[in-house]
């Protein structure tokens, strides 16, 4: 079942970017199993915030989250990094049209769950964002980290094997899987040897540095992107499923497009 999963996950994400209203490339998506109830996915509450949903909260009888890294393709991380402190219009499009693909694809695989007899859902909470405390309480990343995807850089971006330019989405399920487990190598390669630290020169705000991450900061330069970037659609939406809570595209990605880790191929 794993694997009907996994090339369920790479056949939607092939047709999806093959329309002819879709401009955004994508590489091969990577996708992993967290088990549900590791200590790790437990502790998120105390972890990033107490409001932090549970995969419990979101189906009971939850056993694994499904976790996946769907990667963009070279040519808009090089966009990226040709237009000065703002981003690009092929990254801010990128950015909403894969929100719209995991939109559609957690609700198809939700759908090949329950025709395998099983259960699946995902929260509300995975598509919102709190603009006054700028966290999510549902951390894609976190879970793909208890998901063995990767492990977390000083860009504070999740480093997969296939890199990091991309995005993760997650689903809960009740099937007996064997889950992964997280990563037991550091791939950073400032926090495992102190080199590179390019993610650092390129930040645009000086949000990032070798100490820390201040999310005010770089959140200021993503409200600017979405002052500029309207057309695309808005990237969070409320809770209650009445629309956007926010207007445009708030991105960057000035860290994740030129550093080593963009777009590496680790064993």
């Amino acid at each position: 079942m794993k694997q009907t999963i996994i090339d369920f996950i790479r056949a939607y994400v092939q047709e999806y970017q093959s329309r002819d209203t879709i401009a955004t490339s994508y590489g091969e998506p990577l996708v992993g199993f967290a088990d549900a109830h590791h200590p790790y996915i437990q502790s998120l509450p105390q972890l990033i915030s107490p409001t932090h949903e549970l995969p419990q909260n979101v189906l009971p009888e939850a056993r694994i989250i499904i976790a996946y890294f769907v990667p963009f393709t070279r040519d808009i991380a090089k966009s990226n990094r040709t237009t000065g402190i703002l981003a690009s219009p092929e990254w801010a499009r990128a950015y909403e049209e894969t929100n719209a693909l995991f939109g559609e694809l957690n609700e198809a695989l939700i759908r090949l769950i329950h025709e395998k007899a099983g259960l699946a859902g995902i929260t509300p909470k995975a598509t919102t964002f709190d603009q006054q405390r700028l966290i999510s309480d549902w951390s894609h990343r976190h879970i793909a980290y208890a998901a063995g995807l990767g492990t977390f850089g000083i860009n504070n971006m999740l480093l997969t094997k296939h890199g990091c330019c991309g995005r993760f989405s997650t689903v809960v399920t009740n099937l007996d899987l064997a889950p992964d487990a997280p990563a037991d190598a550091e791939y950073c390669l400032y926090k495992k040897n102190g080199s590179c630290g390019v993610c650092v020169k390129n930040c645009p705000t000086g949000a990032l540095t070798a100490e820390g991450y201040d999310r005010h900061k770089c959140y200021a330069l993503c409200r600017e992107n979405a002052k500029i970037y309207t057309q695309f659609g808005s990237s969070y939406t409320n809770e209650d499923g009445t629309g956007a809570n926010s207007e445009g595209s708030e991105v960057c990605g000035k860290c994740v497009t030129s550093s080593p880790c963009a777009f590496w191929r680790l064993k």
